[in-house]
């Protein structure tokens, strides 16, 4: 089974994206973890993420196991790593450059520890609309962007990283212009998606809502 979830920053995809993946003991892939990889790459090279040549020169080279120890820096998981992230995946070259290593996960994927899995869950902002299009079921969450960035704030506040809200909010709505307004692949619901807002939902609630619709699909 393949299920995707796509959204914007903070929506909630990650949560529920591995609670879904637990409890259907399926594979979990974040998409957005190749990105953040490539940005924090560049960062720690002291190279702008905006570069187009570095960038591609970077997501070229990507691999599993590159990503992997990426995503232990400092930054990988910072709004500094998200921003990056964003503005290389505005860039056309970067994302073909990268959508076949997601793709390909889909034709076998495995967990962790390497083990075969019968499925997978991504979990991105463009799974159900170019990296699988068939997915068997797909859900596109939202939440307001005051919401998204009080949750985003929260975060960095408890990982006790320097934060201020106004800040988190002007990024947050710079980042969904960038993502919704790129050439290629821009952030939007697939056509047979279900969308969700979770504003005012509690994780639990939009748990709940997605288990029963992949239940009816099963």
């Amino acid at each position: 089974m393949i299920i995707t979830i796509d959204g914007p920053a903070a929506a909630g995809k990650g949560t529920l994206s591995s609670k879904l993946a637990q409890k259907y003991n399926l594979a979990y892939f974040d998409t957005g973890m190749i990105y953040r990889a490539v940005g924090v790459d560049l960062i720690t090279k002291g190279v702008n993420p905006d570069d187009e040549t570095q960038a591609l020169a970077s997501a070229q080279s990507m691999t599993f196991s590159k990503m992997m120890d990426l995503s232990k820096h400092t930054d990988f998981r910072s709004n500094l790593g998200g921003q990056a992230a964003s503005k290389v995946a505005s860039q056309t070259p970067v994302r073909h450059a990268l959508l076949k290593m997601q793709q390909d996960f889909a034709l076998n994927p495995q967990f962790e520890n390497g083990q075969k899995a019968d499925g997978v869950v991504y979990d991105g902002r463009d799974t159900g609309t170019v990296v699988c299009p068939n997915a068997d079921v797909k859900i596109f969450i939202t939440a307001s962007p005051e919401v998204r960035a009080m949750r985003r704030h929260k975060e960095f506040i408890e990982k006790g990283l320097d934060s201020d809200y106004e800040e988190v909010l002007a990024q947050t709505k710079e980042r969904d212009l960038r993502d919704s307004t790129r050439a290629t692949a821009p952030l939007k619901p697939a056509d047979d998606a279900i969308i969700i807002d979770t504003s005012n939902l509690a994780i639990e609630e939009v748990f709940n809502k997605v288990c029963a619709i992949i239940d009816s699909k099963i």
